[in-house]
This record gives C-alpha cells, sequence and structure tokens, in this order.
C-alpha cells in the first residue's frame, strides 16, 4: 500500500506541475461540467425533447445517483484521505475544494456514471461521453485537489453503479 501512495503521490506531482505557472481557466470550465447541474439538465431535456429513450434515461440516471451519491458520501467519510493541497508542502490548489477529503472523486464518478448512461441509450455518443468524463476526471488532478487514485477509484465507482443501474432497467 505504501508504495502504491508514493506512486500516487509521484505521479500527482508530475501532472500537477504540468499547470503550475499556467492560466487553468480552461481547466476550471471542464471541472465545473462535473459539478452535477448539466445532469439534471441533460435528463430534463432528453425527457423533453426525445420520445425513444429519454424518459427512461431521466428515470435510470435518477435512480443511479440515488445510489451513487450516498455510496461516494460514505467512502469518504470512512476512507478520509486528505487531500494533496491539504497535505502536501508548497502545493496550492487553483481551486476551493467543496469538502475535506479526497477518495474517491465524486466529480469522476459523477462523470463516469453520466459517460455509462449517455453510451447505453445513445451509443453514437459513447466515444465523446467518455472523453469528457475523463477529461473531468483529470481536471481535478490539474486543480490540485485529487490525486490519480481518487480518480481512478471515482471511475470505478461511477462505473460499477452504472452497471448495476443499468442491469435493473
Amino acid at each position: 500500500m505504501r508504495t502504491l501512495a508514493q506512486s500516487d503521490k509521484a505521479i500527482f506531482y508530475w501532472v500537477f506541475n504540468l499547470m503550475a505557472e499556467r492560466d487553468c481557466r480552461w481547466i476550471k470550465l471542464i471541472s465545473k461540467t462535473g459539478d452535477g447541474q448539466l445532469y439534471l439538465l441533460i435528463g430534463g431535456l432528453l425527457w423533453w425533447l426525445e420520445p425513444q429513450h429519454g424518459a427512461l434515461f431521466l428515470y435510470a440516471g435518477l435512480l443511479a445517483y440515488a445510489f451513487e451519491i450516498p455510496i461516494y458520501l460514505i467512502l469518504k467519510r470512512s476512507l478520509k484521505r486528505q487531500r494533496p493541497c491539504d497535505c502536501l508542502t508548497n502545493l496550492n490548489a487553483h481551486i476551493v475544494p467543496s469538502d475535506k477529503f479526497s477518495l474517491p472523486s465524486g466529480h469522476t464518478a459523477a462523470a463516469f456514471l453520466m459517460a455509462s448512461l449517455i453510451s447505453h441509450f445513445y451509443p453514437a455518443l459513447s466515444i465523446f461521453a467518455y472523453f469528457w468524463a475523463t477529461c473531468v476526471g483529470c481536471s481535478r488532478v490539474l486543480l490540485g485537489v485529487h490525486y490519480p487514485g481518487d480518480i481512478i477509484a471515482g471511475a470505478a465507482l461511477g462505473l460499477g453503479i452504472s452497471t448495476l443501474n443499468l442491469s435493473i432497467f
């Protein structure tokens, strides 16, 4: 476990230093798309405008997030991994994180859950959806609020919840 944590920290420093002295506005924007409001907007628009799968997409999404959010909160509060910006010296994050702990990444979990749902209901958008979800996860490391391992755990959580949810439907 110690070697894994050291590798996670080393990769974090390498990725974070790519943006150390640069303008991060576009990275902040990518991260902001993972805040959650976009998911409800997409679901609502599809429910309203797309009669074939829109309603089912919205209901599947609501059910999936009803599972994902509590599991994410339980994991985060029980694992209590400090954010890199809070425990590494000489490091200032480019944003203020919304909570204290980093594992798993909630933005990444939600983004991969949404990408999985989009991919299931609208397969032609799969590449775009997963590319966007990956960008959301990477943005969290570039901004200094998550380790790469947090992103991997978040992606696994989002994909796992989505897979479970879609098996119900």
